[in-house]
C-alpha cells in the first residue's frame, strides 16, 4: 500500500508582502488590464530614465576626461557586464517583488541622478590626474566613473526580474508572450531616453540638471507604481519605509537641483581659478574665459582643456603661422581658429587679399569679435573686410571647396589625441587639404607636443606624407618650463603640462621653415629658434609608423 505524500510545511512568511502571500495573483486597485497597461508604463519611463543614465556618464567622461571611444566602451561594457549580475542577485528578491522593485528605483534615482554632479566634483576638485591630492586620487574620474557604471548597471538589470514577476502575477502568460511585452516597452522607452537626451535634456538643462530631473522622474514613476497598483501586496512597514525612501530621495535630488548654480560656479573656480569670466555651452562645446583683466593673462578653455594660454599664446601662434607665409600668400585658408589669434599673424603680411576662416563653432567667434580682453588680443582680426568666416565641420566644407585655390592653408585645431578630432588629422582630411592648395601652396598643420607625445606628433607627419606632400616638421618650446603651455592641456595638469608645440609644415615641393625675408619680424620667432626647433624635432623622429585613416585612427 502506497502512502499518501506528506503535506508541504507552509512556507514561512514574508516581512514585506501582506497576508495572502507573494505567490498569489496581485490584489489590484484596477481591472487586470489596466494594471498591466500601467506596468508596461512603468517599464518605458524607467528604460528611459536608464538610458539617458548611460548617455550622461558617457558625454561627461568625454567632455571631462576625452576620448569618447575609450569613455563609451568602459561605461557600455561596464554597465552591460553589471546588468547581468544584477539579473542574477534580483532572483533573491522574486518573492518580494513589489518592495524590492520599489526599493531598486529609488536606489537607482538617487545613484543616476547624482552620478553626473559628483563626477564633476571629483574632477574638479582633485583633477584627472589627482592634482595636489595624489595617492588614491590620482585616477579618481576614472574610478569613480567605473564605480557609476557597475553600481548603476546592477540596478537596471535587476529590475527586469523583478518586473517580470509582476507582471506575472496581474494575469499569468506564457513566458515568450510577457518577455516579449516587457522587453517592448523597454526598447520604446531606450529610443525616448535615447532621443531626448541630446535634443531635449542636454541642450535646454544642461548636464547636471538633466540627470537631476531624470532621476527625479524615475523615482516618482517607481513610487507611484508600486505604491499605487500594488500597495494591497505591501505590508503597513513597508509601504512607510518605501514612502520615507522616496520622499529622502526626492529631497536630495530637489536640493541639488536648487543648489546647482553654485554648484557649478564654485567647479569652475576649482578647475580655472577665481579669474572666470565667460562660461558658455555652446551647441558643439563648453566655453570658459579666465582672466583678461587687470593685468592678469586671458586664458581660453574647451571642454575643460587649456585651448589658449595668454602667456604663451604668441610663441604658438607665431610659429604656426610665419613659416607658411614665406612665399605666396595672397589667399590664405584657416581651419579652426575661431579665437582670431592665426588671423592676426596672417594679417601682419603684406599682399594678403582674402582670408578665409572655417570654425565649426559660431559662439566662439562671436567671442572672438565681441570680448573686450579676447578682441583685443587678437587685435580684432575679424573686424578687417579680407576676412570671411564660415560656420561649418572643416572636413565637410573642404570636400565641396574648389580645387587650386589657397597659397597657404593653416590647420589650428585640436589636438589629434581627441576623438572628436581624429577624423581632422586623417589622410582623407590632408588629401582634401591638399586639393585646395595652388601651384606653390604650403599646408601647416599643429600636430601637437613633440616631446610628451612623439608618436602621435609623427604619425600627424607620416599622414601628411601619405596624403601626397612632402613635409618638414618643426617645434617651438614654451617661455617658461612648466608654464600652463599652450593647446590641450586639461587644467588639472600643471605638472604635465606640454613644454613644446610641434608642427609640420607641407608642400608639392621640399618645404623649408624659414621666415620670410620680405615679411614682419615676429615678436618672439626668429630664423635661430626655428632652426633650433627644426633640428631639436627631428632627433625625436620614429620611423615606420603608419598613416592615420578614417577607418583606422592611429592616435
Amino acid at each position: 500500500m502506497i502512502e499518501p505524500p506528506a503535506p508541504a510545511p507552509p512556507r514561512s512568511p514574508v516581512p514585506w508582502s501582506a497576508p495572502g502571500g507573494p505567490d498569489g495573483p496581485a490584489r489590484l486597485p484596477v481591472r487586470p488590464g489596466t494594471g498591466r497597461f500601467l506596468v508596461l508604463a512603468g517599464v518605458f519611463v524607467c528604460a528611459a530614465c536608464g538610458l539617458v543614465y548611460e548617455l550622461e556618464l558617457v558625454a561627461l567622461a568625454s567632455y571631462l576626461m576625452g576620448d569618447s571611444v575609450t569613455q563609451a566602451s568602459v561605461v557600455l561594457s561596464v554597465m552591460v557586464f553589471a546588468m547581468g549580475i544584477g539579473s542574477l542577485a534580483a532572483k533573491r528578491l522574486r518573492r518580494l517583488a513589489a518592495a524590492g522593485f520599489g526599493a531598486v528605483e529609488a536606489t537607482l534615482a538617487l545613484v543616476g541622478g547624482c552620478s553626473a554632479m559628483a563626477l564633476y566634483a571629483v574632477f574638479a576638485w582633485t583633477g584627472d590626474w589627482g592634482g595636489d591630492w595624489g595617492g588614491m586620487w590620482a585616477n579618481g574620474p576614472r574610478c569613480l566613473l567605473v564605480a557609476f557604471s557597475l553600481a548603476i548597471g546592477l540596478l537596471i538589470g535587476a529590475e527586469v526580474p523583478l518586473l517580470m514577476e509582476l507582471i506575472q502575477r496581474i494575469r499569468r502568460q506564457d513566458a515568450g508572450g510577457a518577455v516579449a511585452d516587457l522587453f517592448a516597452a523597454d526598447y520604446v522607452g531606450a529610443l525616448v531616453g535615447g532621443l531626448a537626451f541630446p535634443f531635449l535634456l542636454l541642450p535646454f538643462l544642461g548636464q547636471l540638471t538633466g540627470a537631476l530631473l531624470t532621476g527625479a522622474v524615475n523615482t516618482v514613476v517607481g513610487g507611484a507604481l508600486v505604491l499605487g497598483l500594488f500597495r494591497r501586496d505591501l505590508t503597513r512597514r513597508a509601504r512607510w519605509l518605501l514612502l520615507i525612501g522616496n520622499g529622502l530621495v526626492l529631497a536630495v535630488l530637489a536640493s541639488a537641483t536648487v543648489l546647482v548654480d553654485d554648484f557649478e560656479r564654485a567647479a569652475r573656480q576649482a578647475m580655472y581659478g577665481q579669474d572666470v569670466r565667460v562660461a558658455l555651452q555652446t551647441g558643439v562645446k563648453e566655453v570658459v574665459l579666465a582672466g583678461g583683466t587687470g593685468g592678469r593673462p586671458l586664458d581660453i578653455y574647451f571642454d575643460g582643456r587649456l585651448r589658449v594660454s595668454g602667456r604663451d599664446e604668441l610663441r604658438f601662434h607665431e610659429a604656426l603661422v610665419h613659416p607658411a607665409m614665406t612665399g605666396p600668400h595672397a589667399r590664405v585658408l584657416i581651419l579652426g581658429g575661431g579665437d582670431g589669434l592665426a588671423v592676426r599673424e596672417v594679417l601682419r603680411h603684406s599682399g594678403v587679399d582674402r582670408v578665409d576662416v572655417v570654425e565649426p563653432d559660431a559662439e566662439v567667434v562671436r567671442l572672438a569679435r565681441t570680448d573686450p580682453a579676447l578682441s583685443a588680443l587678437n587685435e580684432h582680426a575679424f573686424g578687417d573686410p579680407r576676412v570671411r568666416v564660415t560656420t561649418a565641420d572643416a572636413f565637410g566644407w573642404l570636400r565641396g571647396a574648389t580645387p587650386a585655390t589657397y597659397d597657404v592653408v593653416v590647420s589650428d585645431l585640436p589636438d589629434p589625441g581627441i576623438t572628436a578630432s581624429t577624423k581632422l588629422y586623417s589622410q582623407e582630411f590632408y588629401g582634401l587639404a591638399r586639393r585646395g592648395l595652388a601651384p606653390g601652396g604650403r599646408l601647416v598643420v599643429h600636430a601637437g607636443p613633440v616631446a610628451a607625445g612623439p608618436r602621435v606628433f609623427w604619425t600627424v607627419e607620416a599622414t601628411v606624407g601619405a596624403a601626397g606632400l612632402r613635409t618638414a616638421p618643426y617645434g617651438t618650446g614654451s617661455r617658461r618650463t612648466g608654464s600652463a603651455a599652450g593647446p590641450e592641456r586639461r587644467p588639472a595638469d600643471r605638472s604635465r603640462a606640454p613644454r613644446d608645440w610641434g608642427f609640420v609644415l607641407a608642400a608639392r615641393t621640399d618645404p623649408r621653415p624659414r621666415l620670410d625675408p620680405d615679411g614682419p619680424r615676429p615678436s618672439v620667432l626668429t630664423e635661430a629658434s626655428l632652426a633650433a626647433g627644426e633640428r631639436a624635432t627631428r632627433r625625436t623622429r620614429i620611423g615606420g609608423l603608419p598613416a592615420s585613416t578614417l577607418v583606422h585612427p592611429r592616435y
